[in-house]
């Protein structure tokens, strides 16, 4: 499985979120910060909040923050969320459109790798993932 660009940056956001918390970190911060467009980002920010994930406030001091501790924040969840059912294979979407999908045997072994993929995300919270937050921090900064 390899991750979308959409989910790579909305999993950074989350980690830098939990890093800064209680902070609101603005999404300009943030875009500046990994050097991303922050029109892209604000997409990203949109779905967090959308989803749940994060609150935006809006104004001088506004930014974004966590919606609830990182230790209740599951990377599976987060990740099957941004990436919004996308398929593993075309055959598992809507369009099957594939000549050998009514004798192929590589659906099932797929969807079983996929389920493993995210199995293992489901073990760690985004607490996890951002233990080292000092060493995180230091290399957060907006240069």
């Amino acid at each position: 499985m390899q991750l979308d660009k959409f989910t790579d940056y909305a999993l950074r956001v989350l980690m830098m979120l939990a890093v800064r918390a209680p902070a609101r970190v603005p999404t300009s911060e943030i875009a500046a910060t990994y050097d991303l467009s922050e029109n892209h980002l604000s997409k990203v920010a949109t779905q967090l909040v959308r989803e749940g994930f994060v609150i935006s406030e809006r104004g001088r001091n506004g930014g974004l923050i966590l919606a609830r501790p990182a230790a209740e924040i599951c990377i599976g969840g987060v990740v099957r969320a941004m990436k919004r059912d996308a398929p593993v294979a075309e055959c598992f979407g809507a369009n099957t459109s594939c000549l050998i999908l009514p004798a192929c045997g590589l659906r099932d072994p797929l969807a079983q790798a996929q389920e493993a993929f995210f199995a293992t995300l489901d073990q760690y919270t985004l607490a996890d993932v951002t233990g080292a937050r000092t060493a995180l921090n230091a290399l957060l900064v907006v240069e």
